[in-house]
């Protein structure tokens, strides 16, 4: 079973958020991880780009495919994590530690965190995945 830590949010599309401080970490779930496979490359966003609520904002290349990263929030990229850049299979070992992808500051938090999933409504969404 993949791991789902409380305390963060997570989108239908298998990335986490955590919002600290009005900044808002982003990173791909340790189930998204397990499905890529050895992530071999990450493409991440410019520091400075304005992202919009579940558009691409960066891709995660594995073996296997090609995977665009949502962003779970609307706003503009204040960090991005040279990390994983340099070794991608952070991604792999530390999905919501090391390996998290960029930080931004959200534009429209209080509505969109509406629209992201607790770690229950997470969690019975993979089950559902895995019984397909």
């Amino acid at each position: 079973m993949s791991a789902i830590p409380e305390g963060i949010l997570y989108s239908k599309e298998h990335e986490w958020v955590r919002v600290e401080q009005g900044i808002c970490t982003v990173g791909i779930t340790d189930y998204a991880q397990s499905k890529l496979g050895d992530v071999v490359v990450v493409d991440l966003p410019k520091v400075g780009a304005r992202l919009e609520y579940m558009k691409p904002a960066c891709s995660i290349e594995s073996f296997k495919a090609v995977s665009d990263v949502y962003s779970p929030l609307s706003g503009t990229v204040v960090e991005v994590n040279t990390e994983v850049s340099m070794d991608p299979g952070v991604v792999n070992r530390d999905p919501y530690g090391k390996g998290w992808l960029f930080k931004l500051k959200p534009e429209r938090l209080e509505e969109e965190i509406k629209l992201l999933l607790k770690p229950e409504e997470y969690r019975r969404l993979i089950e559902g995945l895995s019984d397909a």
